[in-house]
């Protein structure tokens, strides 16, 4: 069975359509305390991809345990099984480390959490720009882990044309920062390069995220730590630029969007 007040909230609705239906099958699957060992296997058995259950994890629809077993968080919200029905999980070393709220979500107890209003709704998502740093099966890192998305990131596409930015596209921000930090950005640095990404995006009148995500990949290729040394290098070839001006190409043509 399937509550209302978690499918028809606005946090589950908002998700890709794919990532809605990964929910389902892997709620039809689960034992009588909403476990489930093999979440992987049913994502390619109904043609999911791994960002579908990267954003149930992301949002917080289904919890996940350092041995890559997943329970459904609102499970028990969901469904009631009468006691002369109900099986155990076998999962029950994961099942110790959980907590109930009173409104009969799960909850790690190690989280501090308060859903006094937000019941029925994912107990994170009143806080619209903070995601986990990591949201790969097998581990999810909580608590000093977390990072906040940079708000400035979040106003700036929305208030320059891009739309309503989605939960995904905030996530893949949140990538996106840690990946150039990786190559050797400070964290400030690789927002800075986001925001300029989004900027280019502007000048060329394609105010598209997959424009952006373009741009970003091949500063990411070319290890640009900083909005400075991307305007450095850019200044290094104004032949090839001129002929793309009087060409009516862009610099970023040639990537595919």
């Amino acid at each position: 069975m399937f509550a209302k007040t978690i499918i028809d909230s606005d946090a589950f609705l908002d998700m890709p359509l794919s990532s809605q239906a990964l929910y389902f099958h892997l709620s039809m699957r689960a034992d009588d305390d909403g476990f489930i060992n093999n979440p992987k296997k049913l994502q390619r058995m109904v043609g999911c991809g791994d960002d579908d259950l990267k954003l149930l994890m992301a949002k917080r629809f289904i919890l996940v345990f350092d041995n890559g077993v997943i329970v459904i968080k609102h499970w028990k919200i969901h469904n009631y099984i009468r006691m002369d029905r109900y099986k155990p999980t076998l999962y029950q070393e994961e099942k110790s480390e959980l907590i109930e709220n009173e409104n009969k979500s799960y909850t790690f107890k190690n989280e501090v959490v308060d859903t006094s209003k937000n019941v029925g709704i994912p107990s994170d998502d009143h806080l619209p720009y903070q995601m986990d740093t990591q949201v790969r099966l097998g581990k999810v890192r909580l608590g000093k882990d977390r990072v906040v998305v940079n708000k400035e990131i979040h106003d700036y596409y929305e208030q320059n044309g891009f739309g309503a930015i989605t939960h995904k596209t905030m996530t893949d921000f949140d990538y996106w920062v840690k990946d150039l930090v990786k190559v050797g950005a400070t964290e400030e640095n690789a927002k800075s390069m986001i925001i300029h990404a989004l900027g280019i995006a502007i000048d060329n009148n394609v105010r598209k995220y997959a424009y952006v995500n373009s741009i970003l990949k091949d500063w990411e290729k070319q290890k640009y730590v900083s909005v400075e040394q991307v305007k450095a290098e850019d200044k290094k070839k104004p032949k090839e630029k001129n002929k793309l001006k009087n060409s009516g190409s862009t610099d970023y043509e040639d990537l595919g969007w």
